[in-house]
């Protein structure tokens, strides 16, 4: 603490901030960043200001009542109209955030508001941004794979306006929100000659599942395909009827685009009840939807071919959401945006209607997002939960930082100017309000060795979390991994599901793909069939999941006993009985987890 204290402390002085500008944020140069020098004057910036949400407490008290199967308000989720009056803001706030753009020459209706108006977002050169925030605005190009951004290391901000601004954003946030490094791990591809199938000879021997019983094709083991999820997850009989109430959707951000072509070459694969059926696309902030097929996502196609295959006929929708690329000095890019979860977030927050599932595949290391906005942005998930949405996202592929087990060269050093060795959890996983989904591999499952998993810097362990986790750290050795985690804060992940050899159709091609990725929409889609089951008994959806999932103690998933997901030169931690940081709770048993959510 009297460190940071000091940095602000020597920013303000070297800043050389007007008297009347207090030093709000000072970061140390980014760690894989290079200073290329002062940002364009006239390059146009969006600046997001944050203002305080003084009821956040009661939504989230009413959160956890509404998703607490105990509570006597269980399924009870609040509406759009009252979430935004919980999370707006004081109007003195509103009236002093106005007033002090006015004087910058900004006015209202060049402003753009969230829905309850707790985010005001203005567009202003650098030079306009630099007066307004006592600051110098500065191109850093990442060290690694070129991209440019426009960003500053420090802001201030009026004294009077303490109490009125959270945060502005992207000031000093170096984060770039993409898919896991690691999540296209490309096998060989299957025989797709017309004597070869990805499906095992039906007299093929099958693999009987320890503990759930529940018997598997052989194939399966080299080749994942929906039929083999609905096998060994215990959904091979469910037929959805809700599909007039219920509905799921995929986020896909930077250029990720679904094809429908593809999608109908896997339909006829693996779910031929489902061809010449598709999906709805959203497009968000300038979001594309190109069908070209050679540019067809990776990604995308994951995460839409196996959500939808595992919920059909539940209707699908998939969120095109566009940002701009990093700034690109040599072309003059106009605007500098590469932030989308906030795109995709006041665009959803702000329809009457959301879907009552959504599986997110992206994510960066915590500590590049400043934690202030992080927490934020962590709010407005759950705003969601509230709703009666349910928000899945992959737990990351690098274990429990970097995915290398070796210390010579592993890379998880901190970013706050000290460069000490510390486990790298991932955000949006970390936030407490989304279900954060793990990996695992082959029949009898094992954990993947790159699921990530670990313990928070930003947010404290949640009550519903406080038993399994603590649980979990007293049969830790003593000392174990000292110093390198957080044992106190949110733990991940929570569950998970099969995460590698996926069989997917990419650019007319079937392909083998993996990753946490593959393992979020997939736990998504059987969420979707729980929530189609509670839908179609007239009950409510299942809305946030974690203090349900947490109060089970186990009962409806498949404990992961092995395994372990190494990084930061350490062999990471270990799968064991109970909840763990590498697998959570483990895979669902969705004939289990049927019976359960339709008897509360």
């Amino acid at each position: 603490m009297r460190t940071l204290s000091l940095l602000v402390a020597l920013a303000a002085f070297a800043y050389g901030a007007p008297s009347n500008l207090k030093l709000r944020q000072a970061v140390p140069a980014p760690r894989n960043w290079v200073d290329l020098g002062p940002a364009p004057a006239a390059h146009v910036i969006p600046l997001r200001i944050a203002l305080p949400q003084p009821r956040f407490d009661e939504l989230e008290r009413l959160l956890l009542e509404v998703s607490d199967p105990a509570h006597a308000s269980y399924g009870a989720h609040l509406s759009k109209e009252e979430v935004e009056e919980l999370v707006a803001p004081h109007p003195s706030s509103v009236d002093a955030v106005d007033a002090w753009l006015a004087e910058h020459g900004i006015h209202q209706d060049s402003c753009e508001r969230s829905p309850a108006g707790d985010w005001v977002t203005v567009r202003v050169p650098v030079e306009q941004a630099e007066r307004m925030l006592g600051t110098e605005f500065r191109l850093w190009q990442h060290a690694q794979d070129g991209d440019v951004l426009v960003r500053t290391t420090h802001y201030s901000l009026p004294n009077h306006l303490d109490d009125h601004v959270e945060l502005i954003h992207p000031t000093t946030a170096f984060n770039r929100a993409r898919a896991h490094r690691t999540t296209f791990r490309f096998s060989p591809p299957v025989d797709t000659s017309a004597d070869a199938s990805s499906e095992a000879p039906a007299s093929s021997a099958k693999i009987t599942v320890p503990g759930s019983g529940v018997t598997v094709d052989p194939s399966c083991n080299t080749t994942i395909t929906v039929s083999c999820l609905k096998q060994l997850y215990n959904a091979v009989d469910f037929v959805p009827k809700a599909t007039k109430k219920n509905a799921i959707a995929l986020t896909g951000y930077l250029e990720q685009f679904a094809n429908i072509a593809d999608l109908q070459e896997f339909y006829a694969d693996q779910v031929p009840a489902a061809v010449n059926t598709s999906f709805d696309v959203v497009l968000i902030n300038g979001g594309l939807n190109n069908q070209t097929l050679d540019e067809a996502g990776a990604e995308a196609n994951l995460d839409v071919q196996f959500a939808l295959g595992i919920s059909f006929p539940t209707p699908g929708t998939f969120f095109s959401t566009g940002g701009e690329p990093p700034f690109i000095p040599d072309i003059g890019t106009p605007t500098d945006s590469n932030e989308p979860y906030t795109e995709w977030l006041d665009f959803v927050l702000k329809q009457k209607t959301v879907p009552q599932t959504i599986s997110t595949s992206y994510g960066d290391d915590e500590q590049t997002v400043p934690e202030d906005f992080a927490k934020r942005v962590c709010a407005s998930f759950a705003q969601l939960g509230a709703r009666g949405v349910s928000l899945t996202v992959s737990s990351g592929d690098g274990g429990v930082g970097d995915g290398d087990p070796n210390p010579a060269t592993q890379q998880c050093f901190t970013n706050d100017g000290k460069n000490q060795t510390k486990f790298i959890p991932g955000f949006p996983a970390s936030c407490p309000f989304v279900t954060a989904v793990g990996g695992t591999i082959h029949i009898p499952e094992v954990a993947v060795d790159f699921s990530g998993g670990g313990f928070s810097n930003f947010f404290p362990r949640p009550s519903w979390q406080d038993a399994a986790v603590s649980g979990f750290l007293k049969k830790l050795p003593k000392g174990t991994y000292a110093g390198l985690f957080n044992p106190n804060g949110r733990a991940i992940p929570d569950v998970s599901a099969q995460a590698d050899n996926f069989r997917i159709f990419l650019s007319g091609e079937p392909v083998h793909i993996g990753g946490t990725s593959a393992s979020s929409p997939s736990f998504a889609g059987f969420v979707s069939l729980l929530n189609d089951a509670r839908l179609s008994a007239g009950r409510p959806s299942l809305g946030f999941l974690n203090p349900l999932i947490y109060s089970l103690k186990g009962t409806g998933f498949n404990d992961i006993t092995a395994g372990n997901a190494p990084g930061c030169g350490t062999p990471g931690f270990n799968a064991t009985a109970g909840w763990d940081p590498v697998t959570g709770f483990g895979t669902p048993d969705f004939g289990k987890l049927k019976d359960i959510v339709l008897g509360i």
